[in-house]
């Protein structure tokens, strides 16, 4: 009866709505989990919540090999989902505050939905350098992105700083603008590969890039404006598909192709407006010859830099902030929601999949957790299923889908695929490394400890992804043939099949 008496008080009561499932998020995890809830429980009701008023959705699945997956994501408005699915609903809000004991959230537009099983799929927040500053740009969502072309449009040289995926896409792909790259790292691509790999792709920054042969098709829907929350700061999206730079022209003023200089083992110091770097001790007579700039970045390693504007590319947090107030939710170190190995949070009832979680399991010697597409899509799907089994009090094994780290991509134009161990992650000392590399086609790396194969690094089209996937999982003594293993006179998969 009070809480009757509160919500007529607060006028919310006509938005009350109750749900068997409630998903939070309309990225991959989030849209992958209420699709396979929409689809097992027909005859429940589906409630998605999202930020964004595009939801990003898997096509094109393809099953390369029993762990490796290949897929485009596409961004749909809500009605293509409650089309295919009569049941589930899309709710365009985020998430004000989460009563996890009493089976409900609030959302910013006042709504409250009540749920038996409740999945949080909200994804991370990007890590920007500096807030609400006009001349640093992170890129995470479609607003993001476009802003971010605004600014190159206009733009003759930028400074990108981060290693991870989004910044290595990013540098390659800009034209027209000269690049100032500044990473912490010794190698490029310090995340995925080594420095082996990293002296293989180096030279495709210098090159011009090879014509597309056909324009991207995909129907690609866009937003006026970006939306704000009640607070009127802005509301995180979902993060951008593989190719979220597809379709879109990332050119900026200048003639040049391709300019890209990389500052290596270096981050940014401190950041300077245009009125401030010149009233600051380090616009001296040298500096003067810098030119004038709407922003500067001075490096640890004492270089400045002026430019049009920066890119923030140093990676996400889990986005847990709405749900933590009030609630008892267990946090891994990384900040994430801790989830055991059926995704389900501290909290009864709750769920957790894609970048918010933190896999809290014992994790399989050939498996680590990171925050890809590859992950968000099969922690969403691996997630409803759990769900599922508990509703219907079945029990559930750990899916093979975390017994090999696997992961397919594309860099510098070339097919990249990262198997179990692929830098060698945790094997200390105890490994060796054997490289097969043909300058412009191809780079093989296999991480060997014990004489078994631990993980793989392939650049290019090497047609070995399936061949390697099936010896790391076999964990087959290949101690007897040496370096052979990587003899390209011998056909290896005949050889192993």
């Amino acid at each position: 009866m009070e809480r009757v008496r509160e919500c007529v008080m607060a006028g919310t009561c006509e938005s009350e709505r109750r749900f068997r499932f409630v998903v939070v998020g309309g990225g991959i995890a989030g849209v992958t989990c209420a699709e396979q809830l929409a689809s097992q429980f027909p005859s429940d009701g589906v409630a998605l919540l999202t930020a964004a008023p595009l939801v990003k959705t898997v096509t094109n699945f393809r099953q390369v090999s029993k762990t490796l997956e290949d897929f485009s994501v596409e961004e749909q408005p809500s009605s293509i989902l409650e089309e295919k699915y009569p049941n589930l609903k899309v709710f365009q809000s985020a998430v004000k505050v989460l009563h996890a004991k009493q089976h409900r959230l609030q959302t910013e537009s006042g709504q409250i939905f009540h749920y038996e099983k409740l999945c949080l799929c909200s994804g991370g927040r990007p890590k920007l350098l500096i807030q609400d500053n006009p001349n640093v740009l992170g890129i995470r969502d479609t607003d993001s992105a476009q802003d971010f072309q605004k600014h190159l449009s206009k733009a003759k040289r930028m400074l990108v700083v981060g290693n991870g995926g989004i910044a290595l896409e990013l540098v390659y792909e800009v034209e027209g603008c000269e690049v100032i790259w500044a990473i912490k790292d010794k190698a490029i691509g310090n995340t995925f590969f080594d420095a082996g790999a990293a002296q293989f792709l180096i030279p495709s920054l210098e090159a011009d890039k090879p014509e597309k042969a056909l324009p991207c098709k995909r129907a690609r829907y866009t937003t006026d404006k970006a939306t704000t929350s009640t607070e009127g700061s802005k509301e995180l999206g979902s993060a951008l598909g593989p190719d979220w730079h597809e379709g879109i022209s990332l050119r900026g003023t200048e003639e040049v192709s391709h300019k890209v200089h990389v500052e290596y083992e270096c981050e940014i110091e401190k950041v300077y407006s245009q009125q401030d770097f010149m009233q600051s001790p380090l616009y001296t007579q040298r500096t003067q010859d810098l030119g004038v700039w709407p922003v500067y970045a001075h490096l640890t390693n004492g270089k400045t830099y002026g430019c049009d504007f920066i890119v923030s590319a140093t990676g996400v947090v889990p986005n847990t902030d709405p749900f933590l107030q009030g609630n008892s939710f267990q946090l891994a170190e990384d900040r994430g929601l801790r989830v055991n190995e059926h995704m389900q949070t501290s909290e009864p009832d709750v769920y957790a999949a894609g970048d918010v979680c933190t896999a809290g399991w014992e994790h399989s010697a050939l498996w680590q957790q990171m925050r890809l597409w590859t992950q968000a899509r099969q922690m969403g799907w691996y997630a409803a299923r759990c769900i599922a089994a508990d509703v219907l009090g079945e029990d559930i094994e750990l899916d093979f889908c975390f017994e090999l780290f696997s992961h397919i991509t594309k860099f510098f134009n070339y097919k990249v695929v990262l198997l179990g161990k692929f830098n060698a992650q945790g094997l200390g000392s105890d490994h060796e490394l054997l490289v097969r590399c043909t300058k412009g086609q191809e780079y093989v790396k296999v991480v060997l400890s014990g004489g078994r194969m631990m993980g793989a690094v392939l650049i290019g089209e090497t047609d070995l992804e399936e061949t390697f996937e099936n010896l790391i999982l076999n964990q087959m003594d290949l101690s007897a043939y040496g370096e052979e293993l990587l003899n390209p006179n011998i056909d290896i998969e005949d050889y192993f099949d």
